[in-house]
């Protein structure tokens, strides 16, 4: 338990893969167990950048935009960490990670330094940080509910889903490859089992 005591899950995967909707039920579950948890959203729904970006059509995807949304997905995981038992967090740095190298020009000098120095960050800091990274190989309609935050990255899903994958990897914290093809009930109790497994958490 890293941060201040505190285990933290991350659930992972490309988009339209099930995450939030399987964080919010995780969550939901150890709270019916009496455990004090809590989840993080995804940064890029509450980013100024993202929303210009995806919302308003107002500019590309680059560095500053990228940078804030790392920022803010280990701002998030920090935070609440402070003052709970169990963290549940919707996506992990390595995502943002994953997801810079494919809409980012690595051609200027400038992006491919600080990309390097995110992936270190990464390394160092993830495997202490992540008692456990689950990845949903999953992938759901992604226009169904027009959800706008996607429009840009629509055709990325499959390239996306290796680059997190890899990017993971690379970093050495624990995966857990979840089964794909089952219901959402499904994969919490299998999530929880493994979690049993790992000698992570007993219920109070």
């Amino acid at each position: 338990m890293p941060i201040r005591d505190c285990i933290v899950l991350a659930v992972e995967g490309t988009q339209a893969a099930g995450k939030t909707t399987l964080v919010h039920a995780l969550t939901a579950h150890y709270r019916e167990l009496g455990i004090h948890v809590e989840c993080t959203g995804e940064p890029a729904r509450v980013s100024p950048f993202l929303e210009a970006i995806t919302l308003h059509h107002d500019g590309e995807f680059d560095l500053t935009a990228e940078l804030d949304l790392f920022a803010a997905q280990l701002t998030a995981a920090l935070r609440a960490t402070r003052n709970h038992r169990l963290l549940i967090c919707d996506k992990t740095p390595a995502n943002v990670l994953a997801y810079a190298r494919l809409v980012l020009d690595q051609s200027d000098p400038q992006v491919t330094q600080v990309l390097e120095a995110i992936e270190a960050l990464c390394r160092a800091w993830m495997p202490n940080a992540y008692d456990a990274v689950v990845y949903c190989r999953d992938r759901f309609d992604q226009q169904a509910g027009g959800d706008h935050y996607r429009d840009k990255v629509l055709h990325l899903q499959a390239q996306v889903d290796d680059a997190v994958y890899d990017a993971l990897t690379q970093t050495g914290v624990k995966l857990l490859d979840l089964p794909s093809g089952i219901d959402t009930t499904s994969r919490v109790r299998w999530i929880a089992d493994r979690v049993t497994d790992l000698g992570l958490l007993i219920a109070s």
